[in-house]
């Protein structure tokens, strides 16, 4: 081959590289369209019905599998969708905006910012269908060191917190892209400095309330040991605890591996992931409302309904769940009844792996994301998209 043909073979490949908005997403060259598989689902009981019935489009972080789901039954029909991101982990959203923030952990982490489409410019021509105009498309992203090692995400006092798993502290951000350590449990002092050094406790979620002082937070354990997670002597059943964000203090124990702590109508919901339950905190010890199959991470509730994420057990890590059959564990979310824990509804996927978070926002100011199934062969669509919308409105300049 002479040099010129070299060159020109070589110019041909960088022609076509980062082409797709989903590698521009997720600053991800390789990112493939997610397996077909993974989005296969079957319900039980009203589901979509249920979520039409509540006006929303409920949102799902899929860590494992790299992606952010979105669904809906907007006219009783079932509408999922999603956006491809490295091991999405913690949803925050803030409704007056029709915003959602998600945790993005890899190394370094990402807090990346989606917003719902208001406008899409004519210029191409054509119009755009109501899902398109309505779909979440990002905004801004911050990039953060790995040692934060981000699990949720919430809004305290109307500013972004997160969970700083690797530094056993809870953090809050600022829009320039830094951040500082805001709270952290009372058990860490006398380590002085190191105390931030490692993960010794597994700190992975807030109960938001108006401010620190008024949210609670989850943990593996309620001290540091020479045995830390992540080791195969990591002692997990019934050492878990949530901490009190004015005491410091565990204010609730005898948890295993507990997610999603969250704060609804005055009380602290919370999975006790390791026996599949989902409960209340009632005088320091957990009410159970409901005992599902998987590993239970994930509450977003509404008036009289819980949504509970289910999944399976990864079996590197089947020790920490103890009260589960590995065999019976499903991916899938559940509507549970707030008042007596009946399976209103479920959705599940039987190729599924692991649901982190759950949120919502309204259906009427999103449908969800742009992403469907089979994407890649409509190409031409989505880069047309991602070309002509406009996330924010623009104001007359000349009122």
């Amino acid at each position: 081959m002479s040099r010129d043909a070299a060159a020109k073979t070589l110019w041909d490949k960088h022609a076509i590289m980062w082409r797709q908005p989903s590698q521009i997403i997720g600053a991800w060259w390789d990112a493939p369209e997610p397996d077909p598989r993974t989005f296969e689902y079957r319900v039980r009981g009203p589901w979509w019905d249920l979520l039409d019935e509540a006006g929303i489009t409920l949102l799902a972080s899929r860590e494992y599998e790299h992606f952010v789901l979105a669904m809906n039954g907007h006219g009783g029909r079932g509408h999922l969708s999603y956006m491809p991101l490295p091991h999405p982990s913690g949803l925050a959203v803030d409704r007056d905006n029709n915003r959602l923030l998600i945790a993005s952990t890899r190394n370094p982490n990402q807090v990346i910012e989606m917003q719902a489409i208001s406008c899409v410019s004519s210029r191409r021509g054509g119009g755009a269908s109501e899902a398109v105009r309505s779909s979440l498309v990002p905004k801004r992203t911050w990039f953060f060191p790995g040692s934060l090692y981000l699990h949720d995400l919430a809004f305290i006092g109307g500013k972004l917190h997160g969970n700083a798993v690797g530094q056993n502290a809870v953090v809050c951000f600022s829009d320039d892209g830094t951040y500082k350590r805001v709270w952290w449990p009372n058990s860490l002092d006398a380590l002085g400095a190191e105390r931030f050094d490692r993960n010794y406790l597994q700190l992975n979620s807030i109960a938001a309330g108006d401010e620190l002082k008024s949210s609670f937070f989850s943990a593996s354990v309620d001290a540091p040991s020479g045995r830390r997670p992540g080791h195969r002597n990591f002692l997990v059943d019934k050492r878990g605890v949530i901490f009190g964000g004015k005491t410091r203090q565990p204010i609730c124990t005898g948890l295993t591996r507990p997610h999603s702590a969250r704060l609804h109508q005055g009380q602290i919901w919370v999975d006790n992931s390791g026996y599949g339950e989902v409960g209340i905190v009632r005088e320091k010890k957990l009410e159970v409302v409901a005992r599902l199959k998987g590993w239970t991470r994930g509450i977003c509730c509404r008036p009289g309904i819980a949504f509970v994420g289910t999944s399976r057990v990864i079996p590197r890590f089947q020790h920490y769940a103890p009260g589960l059959n590995m065999e019976e564990s499903v991916c899938g979310i559940h509507a549970i009844s707030t008042n007596n824990g009946s399976v209103l509804a479920s959705i599940h996927w039987p190729q599924g792996n692991q649901i982190f978070a759950i949120e919502w926002l309204p259906t009427s100011e999103t449908f969800g994301f742009p992403f469907r199934r089979g994407w890649t062969r409509r190409r031409a669509h989505y880069e047309q998209l991602f070309y002509r919308y406009d996330a924010i409105q623009l104001q007359d300049p000349n009122p």
